[in-house]
């Protein structure tokens, strides 16, 4: 392999690569890094393979990625030419295929309806500075939902404490203001490398959605974020659907190191 081929989409505006050659996973963290070497606006590489139920999704960190599996969607429908419909996306950690519904919009862009996986566990957790805050663990990825912001520097500095305290595969640090309805997300994604403040989280806005379904009930929330606004809806029986928009900006090909081969 030579070269490989991608392509950047911008989901909410947390710009994704998805690499489109196949790779094996243990090359997967050098070819990332290379690939954001070139693409400095992105903020996470995911690779894609065949697969039984349609195709699969491994992100290059191995965490879970609701924007990802939603961008995964919306190639495959504009691969195959389908102006909606629902696209079954296989995510490395995920016991069941994601359900994603996508629909075209007279934009050239897709919104996607995002069938997410059901949290482990939604509930307050002891921090080593006796706090008690909320934490909602998914397979992968674990938040923890601040309504009293840390600033910048502080939230950078505990993200890889916490996500070690908490024993997760990742952490982010979602920062909610209930009456703005806003969110600010952090994510720390130890296997790839990466702290980004992201322009939007979608297992972030769903973790949000599950913290707050269980304090309030079921309901529905549109959460805006710096690229812009996800809408999460929790039901009575707890299944948490996430709505956000995905644009394709282009594909290209790039050549590889030989170290990352």
């Amino acid at each position: 392999m030579n070269d490989i081929r991608y392509a950047l989409l911008d989901p909410t505006g947390n710009l994704t690569v998805l690499v489109e050659t196949a790779v094996q996973p243990e090359n997967q963290p050098g070819i990332a890094k290379q690939i954001m070497e070139r693409e400095p606006e992105a903020e996470q590489v995911g690779f894609l393979s065949p697969d039984p139920d349609g195709i699969a999704l491994r992100m290059a960190g191995g965490e879970f990625c609701g924007n990802a599996a939603m961008s995964v969607a919306v190639l495959c429908a504009m691969d195959r030419g389908i102006p909606d419909g629902i696209v079954p996306v296989t995510v490395a950690g995920q016991p069941e295929p994601v359900l994603v519904s996508v629909m075209a919009l007279p934009d050239g862009a897709m919104r996607g309806t995002l069938t997410m996986p059901d949290p482990v566990s939604v509930g307050e957790e002891r921090f080593p500075d006796g706090a008690l805050r909320p934490v909602v663990r998914f397979r992968g990825i674990s938040h923890v939902i601040l309504e009293a912001p840390l600033n910048r520097k502080t939230a950078e500095a505990s993200a890889p404490v916490w996500c070690r305290l908490l024993g997760a595969e990742s952490l982010g640090i979602m920062m909610l203001d209930r009456t703005a309805q806003t969110l600010v997300p952090l994510v720390y994604v130890p296997a790839a490398e990466t702290l980004f403040w992201e322009n939007s989280c979608a297992s972030g806005t769903s973790a949000v959605g599950a913290f707050l379904a269980a304090e309030k009930g079921p309901g529905s929330w549109s959460l805006r974020q710096p690229g812009g606004s996800l809408r999460v809806k929790v039901s009575a029986a707890g299944k948490i659907l996430l709505t956000g928009t995905v644009r394709l900006r282009y594909r290209r090909h790039m050549p590889i190191r030989a170290e990352s081969r």
